[in-house]
């Protein structure tokens, strides 16, 4: 009798996603277009998609001409080491990604988290079966009241729920409300968010010693995960790895 009710309570479930999706045509993330299939991508779309997967530099994500594992790094990185122990990227930022990152980020399109979760698992798979604790880079409170939302604290409790690593979205705090990133050159960047970030007194005692996967939604010159990378290492955490769901790759892109 409790597997019949089971059947019948997944069917009515179908029989209603069936019909709300013909009502309502899912939107594509990549084109923002109905269609007709399931699920949130189409394979057309889907194969727009430049998936890095965790490949490339393995301290800044950047693509590279060849791949040597963990040995692999980039000119820029073996020149000047960044703050943090690693980084991993799931998709390129380009013209196939753009509106699914900018849908989430200023629209606050929340559907495609947990498509967006699972890219970044698989991307940051070596990081995060290390990690003990997940940490967006935050709001200034000013913004986050006139926005609504943390595009990164959405991420960082999707990719919670995905691999059952524990979020502290408010481990971060933004101490001044900086000017937006997008124009500014790698200089300008770095000097706009110098000294905004601190670690929440009340969550002190969760960074000190935790193998910290730090999260943001677009990785560009990596100025703003410099900065909240030094606040947790002042904060004592025993390591800091970046996990992002798309990587700038062409100076032309750094406009976000």
């Amino acid at each position: 009798m409790g597997l019949d009710m089971d059947r019948l309570g997944r069917a009515a479930k179908a029989g209603l996603r069936s019909i709300g999706d013909f009502v309502w045509p899912p939107r594509s993330l990549v084109t923002g277009q109905s269609h007709a299939g399931q699920g949130l991508i189409p394979p057309e779309d889907f194969a727009r998609l430049a998936f890095l997967n965790g490949s490339g530099c393995r301290s800044c994500a950047m693509p590279t001409e060849s791949d040597l594992g963990d040995a692999t790094l980039c000119g820029a990185c073996a020149a000047n080491p960044p703050a943090w122990h690693a980084a991993r990227a799931a998709v390129e930022y380009d013209e196939a990604s753009r509106k699914a990152v900018l849908d989430l980020k200023r629209a606050g399109r929340r559907d495609g988290l947990p498509v967006f979760a699972a890219w970044m698992a698989l991307a940051g798979a070596d990081l995060l079966a290390d990690a003990d604790l997940i940490v967006p880079v935050p709001l200034h409170y000013r913004r986050l009241a006139s926005r609504g939302f943390n595009q990164s604290g959405w991420l960082a409790t999707a990719l919670s729920k995905r691999t059952e690593l524990p979020a502290c979205n408010d481990a971060l705090v933004r101490r001044k409300p900086t000017p937006s990133q997008g124009g500014l050159t790698a200089r300008e960047r770095r000097k706009n968010v110098r000294g905004a970030f601190a670690i929440r007194p009340s969550r002190a005692a969760r960074i000190e010693g935790a193998h910290v996967v730090l999260i943001d939604d677009v990785y560009t010159t990596g100025a703003t995960l410099s900065a909240c990378t030094r606040a947790l290492n002042k904060g004592k955490a025993a390591s800091v790895s970046v996990l992002v769901l798309a990587r700038v790759v062409r100076p032309t892109d750094v406009t976000i």
